[in-house]
């Protein structure tokens, strides 16, 4: 390395008297430039001085085209080159000569200008150290040169850079890298000492940049220039929540069940960030359904789930009841899991090119990859201007092959969501794995904007080639760029689930954690319909669904397509009813129809309503009934008396309410969600509930519809 005193020698080679002055100039302009690189390159004798000479006349010729240093007059701007050139001619002539020390020993200011060449004497054979260290000033000198032609980027921080790569270096060459000194801020003074650079490159590259970019002026837009805000083109479905409904005037309540979590780690995003979530992203319903319950599950498998209903008090409404309805999957076991032939369709488009979406969502399938089997297949098709298959069918066995194909992948383009699609189910139906799970899985940010773009063309898509027993599910990934409608649309229509993925963590509960459920399917359209007795109940409202509802009609029809739910997943719905002559009544009764509802000879007039589920198997075309009257008897005289599961799941529906600005819960407070939430955390091995109490006091610190 050259100290103060060498530095300051070269500089005094170039400016022996003021007549050369314009070359002095010239060379200080150019070693500025280049002392924060990496000077020791200059000191390693000819070799050095002639990288140094093509390295001036790049610089100055991106000073040129980039115009990045001002000058007062056009002579300057022709004559600065010039001489520039000529300076480092003469050094690429007579190059400074080093000892094993890499001193400095002779200078040309010391030769006379007479002297004729001699013959070189034979050098001693560089030691291993000395050629690794020679081959890291070359990769750095080149990569100097091509940061120079990339375009720009923000800078890391000088701390990172300078750890990361030093201790690369070090590792590498089976030693342990000092810390490198901090990089200058001010100018260079012209002896080299006062504000000289260090001599590591890796420390000095942030600030190379940024002076060659512009000489020393503050780090701000200029006052008459606007900076223009990134354009958020999130696309989420706008919905109305659910209304109040006369029991007596339309009694019967249906919707298609909802696993999907999408919704409450966007809200999480959301809140972490600083912001109150817009209403529209918050779908109650998937919030419930985020976290595990431990709801009473069926004995076998001949009955593919069970359901559990509870009537409890409401916590914000002393005049209403909750009607909690609990349903839980057959949980399959590892041994008797099918076989998996599974498509990775992953979007490489140019919007993906951040670091929460591609990077994420490679880091998010390898965990994935973990957990299967060694005869699962796994095929990989990416789509950006065009779709292509990365990887053909491949077993599990063979899982160094399926990891290199997933970190090769690399964004760029449009998106061609349209063609990836056909093209991944093409795959998947050549190795259709009969009783098995056939499932393609998406990720992506959402944006289709090549081939058929549209939700309804989409959706009909979807639907046709669901009908070939491939599933769909859908994987979202990053921000500004979401199109969670169209997600919700395809995964609703292709018998899958939707989730959002945000962090490594999330990925690993999606994809790890709860694999089973999301890729094991043990029932498909899956619809409840539950009639409500007028006699006991005056009103009801279904809290949350609102994107699932489905007509009175729809649930006897095997042609309208539902839910799924996989193996060990639970799903769970809350009504809010008003029990008749509570006082609570929103609707004022009709004038002609109380006689209708006069109950002394009706059936079952005890009950408060009856549930029916609908559900096919997996393989079956035509559905199954399961039926639950609810009366006295599955009631609880207060709140607490209701199980812990029960009550943190009634404290996350009002957490959901209150962030959709409800007015159920307008003045049911923040506290009062912390305070029952708190009171039924329970077992929390994951520590998802503890998060979500997190989650309930950023909400209240936001002020979010107080």
């Amino acid at each position: 390395m050259v100290d103060d005193n060498e530095l300051s020698k070269l500089r005094n080679i170039a400016a022996p008297a003021p007549a050369q002055d314009a070359k002095a100039r010239a060379f200080e302009a150019a070693m500025r430039a280049y002392d924060q690189e990496n000077i020791s390159s200059v000191t390693q004798g000819s070799v050095g001085g002639l990288r140094l000479t093509e390295r001036a006349q790049k610089l100055w010729s991106e000073i040129m085209q980039k115009k990045l240093f001002a000058t007062p007059a056009i002579a300057g701007l022709v004559a600065l080159p010039i001489a520039g050139y000529a300076t480092f001619h003469l050094l690429r002539e007579q190059p400074p000569k080093f000892g094993g020390d890499e001193k400095i020993t002779e200078t040309l200011a010391d030769k006379p200008a007479t002297i004729k060449p001699t013959t070189a004497e034979p050098k001693p054979a560089p030691t291993e150290l000395a050629k690794d260290k020679k081959a890291d000033t070359d990769a750095e000198s080149r990569d100097a040169a091509d940061a120079l032609l990339a375009p720009a980027s923000p800078p890391k921080s000088e701390s990172t850079v300078a750890g990361g790569t030093a201790h690369q270096n070090a590792v590498g060459r089976g030693v342990l890298a000092e810390p490198a000194p901090p990089a200058p801020t001010g100018e260079f003074a012209l002896d080299g000492t006062a504000n000289a650079p260090s001599t590591s490159r890796v420390a000095r590259m942030p600030a190379a940049e940024s002076k060659l970019m512009a000489p020393q002026q503050p780090a701000m837009a200029p006052a008459d220039q606007v900076v223009r805000q990134e354009e958020n083109r999130d696309r989420v479905q706008d919905f109305k929540t659910n209304p109040v409904h006369a029991a007596l005037e339309d009694p019967v309540s249906t919707f298609s069940i909802d696993v999907d979590t999408a919704s409450y780690s966007f809200v999480r995003r959301s809140l972490k960030e600083g912001f109150v979530p817009q209403a529209d992203t918050v779908r109650v319903e998937e919030m419930i359904n985020y976290f595990p319950y431990d709801w009473k599950g069926p004995d076998s498998a001949s009955t593919p789930f069970n359901s559990t209903v509870s009537v409890m008090p409401t916590p914000w409404n002393t005049h209403t009841k909750l009607m909690h309805v609990a349903i839980k999957g057959f949980d399959v076991k590892p041994a008797e899991q099918p076989k998996a032939n599974l498509v990775f369709l992953i979007d490489v488009s140019g919007s993906m090119d951040e670091p929460d979406k591609l990077p994420l969502l490679k880091s998010a399938f390898r965990l994935l990859v973990s957990k299967l089997k060694a005869d699962d297949t796994i095929s990989i098709v990416t789509y950006a201007g065009e779709a292509g298959t990365v990887l053909m069918p491949t077993k599990v066995a063979e899982k160094d092959k399926i990891l290199n194909a997933i970190d090769n992948l690399q964004p760029g383009g449009s998106t061609a969501g349209e063609a990836g699609i056909k093209e991944a189910y093409k795959l998947a139906q050549q190795s259709f794995v009969k009783d098995g799970v056939n499932r393609v899985m998406l990720a992506t940010d959402g944006d289709f904007n090549v081939g058929q773009t549209d939700d309804d063309d989409l959706k009909r898509l979807i639907e046709s080639k669901r009908k070939t027993g491939v599933f769909l599910s859908v994987f979202g990934f990053g921000r500004g760029n979401l199109n969670d409608q169209m997600m919700q649309t395809i995964a609703q229509n292709g018998n899958g689930t939707a989730a959002y993925i945000d962090t490594l963590a999330e990925a690993e509960k999606v994809l790890v954690e709860d694999a089973s459920s999301t890729l094991f399917t043990i029932a498909k359209d899956v619809k409840i319909q539950v009639e409500f007795n007028p006699n006991k109940v005056s009103e009801y409202r279904l809290i949350g669904y609102e994107t699932r509802a489905l007509n009175r009609e729809d649930f006897n029809n095997d042609r309208v397509d539902a839910g799924e739910i996989g193996s060990g997943h639970s799903v769970t719905a809350i009504y809010e009813i008003t029990p008749k002559g509570s006082g609570g009544e929103q609707i004022d009764p009709l004038r002609y129809g109380q006689a209708a509802v006069n109950n002394g000879g009706v059936a079952n007039a005890d009950e408060y309503a009856f549930v029916k589920i609908r559900y096919k198997l997996p393989n079956e075309d035509v559905s199954k009934l399961i039926t639950t009257p609810v009366t006295s008897a599955n009631e609880v005289a207060s709140f607490d008396q209701a199980s812990t599961d029960q009550r943190f799941s009634v404290a996350v529906a009002a957490f959901g309410q209150k962030l959709r600005d409800e007015d159920a819960t307008a003045k049911f407070g923040y506290d009062k969600i912390m305070e029952i939430a708190t009171a039924a955390r329970g077992a929390d091995p994951f520590g998802y509930r503890s998060e979500f109490l997190s989650l309930v006091r950023l909400a209240s610190a936001l002020g979010g519809n107080r």
